[in-house]
């Protein structure tokens, strides 16, 4: 396989350097939230986020007044892109049955998909108020079912944005906390004396907000390692460069730090890019971010056949995959390793962020090899149950006393010699 780099992005070490002093940072904050809760909790809001209200849940006067507070447009929008996410959602549930089998005579087991109580969604809102976020979590949350679902976005320029807590508040959030960062996951997980803790934290965030999720893994059940976004394009002869060039800046955009990467069999589209590529920075709103992000974190790969595209996008494993491309469904049928997939021109990454329904809390950082994104299924738990008729009992007690003997196990072995005698009669 040939794969030539035209350009290429940060070399790996110096973000491996970046995260050691995210890691160090994290855990300090995290031990304060642990031994001094809600002291701390305000004080590191008020450092951060220049934001000491008197309580940082909303009150329903407040979460009215958000609402109301939103142009009707904008609130049509949001009610569009809710109404997306849980249609999709709810087929995804429908997907899961529950499941009852009997696998020997007198030998019934099953299973249950339960949602989990207590969930905590945080919506990022640093740069840029992350509305959809509050859509992809909240919403799907909600259709799986969870009783309580509490959700925490941090301020914006000293006090709540309005769109945020609206879309929080229409997506079914039971508790809304204008409140960000590590103290806001944090105070979730760990609890304090304000804010219960929650079963499962869910959502993207800053290297902060991932570095507190990994270090509080175990305390809490999470969806996923988020860091910075990253979109692949696969592209071929086909493709107008123009497109291509907007659709990585259009996430590049996200932040600084975000790897966009061109994955294309045209010399052509390999070698035009860049100079398209400068020419929209030259007008786009973000470019200081945006150009920022490509210089660092850009990359092309020219490969020569179609199947090598194919074994490479595999490699990368990339958070969103676009393919513009003459036969898309190719990729469908032979992509392995991705979070999303957005076949043909005519959609794109910003339509899963933003409105179409599928989710935009995704796996990044090579994840997609072994985990998908955000769905139904992360807030249920898939709990077995089992039943046996007296006969039944006599003739699995048997093996399993005998596998119990062989493992040493005379306490698992007297369990099942139990059974065997008591229901076994004169053939025990």
């Amino acid at each position: 396989m040939s794969v030539r780099t035209i350009k290429e992005g940060i070399e790996p070490d110096v973000k491996a350097r970046a995260s050691a002093q995210v890691r160090d940072t994290v855990q300090t904050l995290l031990e304060r939230i642990e031994t001094e809760g809600d002291a701390v909790v305000r004080e590191l809001s008020e450092r951060f986020d220049g934001y000491v209200p008197e309580r940082f849940r909303l009150d329903e006067d407040a979460i009215q007044a958000a609402i109301q507070a939103v142009p009707e447009a904008e609130l049509d929008s949001i009610r569009f892109t809710i109404d997306q996410v849980k249609t999709f959602a709810a087929a995804q549930r429908e997907g899961l049955r529950d499941v009852e089998v009997e696998t020997l005579p007198g030998v019934t087991l099953g299973h249950k998909h339960v949602p989990i109580d207590r969930v905590g969604c945080y919506v990022p809102g640093g740069r840029y108020p992350m509305v959809a976020s509050a859509v992809m979590s909240v919403a799907t949350a909600k259709m799986a079912g969870v009783p309580r679902v509490i959700a925490c976005t941090p301020p914006k320029d000293g006090a709540p944005y309005p769109a945020t807590v609206a879309t929080m508040a229409l997506a079914g959030a039971d508790e809304i906390y204008v409140l960000g960062g590590v103290q806001a996951v944090g105070a979730m997980a760990i609890g304090t004396d304000s804010i219960a803790p929650v079963d499962f934290i869910v959502g993207p965030g800053n290297a902060f907000v991932a570095e507190a999720k990994r270090q509080l893994f175990g305390r809490v059940g999470i969806d996923l390692l988020a860091g910075p976004t990253e979109v692949l394009v696969i592209a071929d002869d086909t493709a107008d460069v123009e497109m291509v060039a907007t659709d990585l800046l259009g996430q590049a955009e996200h932040g600084t730090n975000s790897p966009a990467v061109l994955l294309t069999s045209s010399e052509r589209l390999a070698h035009d890019l860049e100079g398209e590529i400068e020419r929209q920075l030259e007008v786009l709103a973000t470019a200081e971010v945006a150009g920022e992000a490509w210089r660092t974190h850009g990359r092309i790969l020219l490969c020569d056949t179609e199947a090598e595209l194919l074994e490479e996008a595999n490699r990368i494993a990339s958070e969103h995959v676009e393919v513009l491309t003459r036969d898309p469904d190719v990729f469908l049928k032979g992509m392995r390793n991705y979070g999303a997939l957005f076949l043909g021109p005519e959609t794109n990454v910003a339509y899963g962020d933003k409105a179409i329904g599928t989710n935009h809390i995704l796996p990044t950082d090579g994840a997609a090899r072994y985990t998908g994104g955000l769905w139904v299924g992360k807030f249920l738990k898939t709990m077995t149950y089992q039943r046996c008729t007296p006969e039944a009992s006599v003739e699995v007690g048997r093996h399993c006393a005998t596998v119990c003997e062989v493992e040493g196990f005379d306490g698992h072995r007297r369990q099942a010699t139990l059974r065997v005698e008591r229901y076994g009669g004169s053939d025990a």
